[in-house]
């Protein structure tokens, strides 16, 4: 489930931020997106918007709400990051290394790990991110039609 536009506005009021027209911006290229935009296509969506916001602020733009959980960065394979709307609830990706396409998923249970990491290290985990990469089923049959 995606989180509102309304519901993301008060999330940042409530941690003292307003929400400006950059920021509006931004926001408003993220959710109407379903895919997972580097920071030139987040760019590129929020200069037809407002021709005026910078590049640097569409990157601070995208760290501040990354930081605030509004939005979630993935980490692709030697590529560049790119990021999509949080879904409400913790979830992990799975991502494509051949075409980039990412998969949330949320079944995932580590508290076990996260217990025995944290007594044989010391570390006090206060979250974790975890990946899969490989190929997807569209790739995967990309490649299987061309050999047969």
């Amino acid at each position: 489930m995606r989180p509102t536009e309304k519901k993301l506005a008060a999330t940042l009021s409530q941690n003292g931020y307003k929400l400006t027209a950059q920021r509006r911006s931004v926001l408003g290229a993220i959710v109407s997106s379903h895919e997972h935009l580097t920071p030139a296509a987040v760019y590129e969506r929020v200069k037809q918007d407002n021709p005026r916001v910078g590049l640097v602020t569409v990157y601070r733009t995208l760290e501040l709400f990354s930081e605030l959980g509004l939005i979630c960065r993935v980490h692709g394979e030697g590529k560049s990051q790119s990021y999509t709307l949080a879904p409400i609830g913790h979830h992990h990706h799975m991502i494509c290394s051949e075409c980039g396409t990412v998969a949330d998923f949320t079944d995932c249970d580590l508290s076990d790990l996260e217990e025995r990491l944290s007594q044989e290290t010391g570390f006090e985990i206060e979250g974790h991110m975890l990946e899969f990469y490989g190929r997807c089923s569209n790739c995967r049959s990309q490649v299987l039609s061309v050999t047969a």
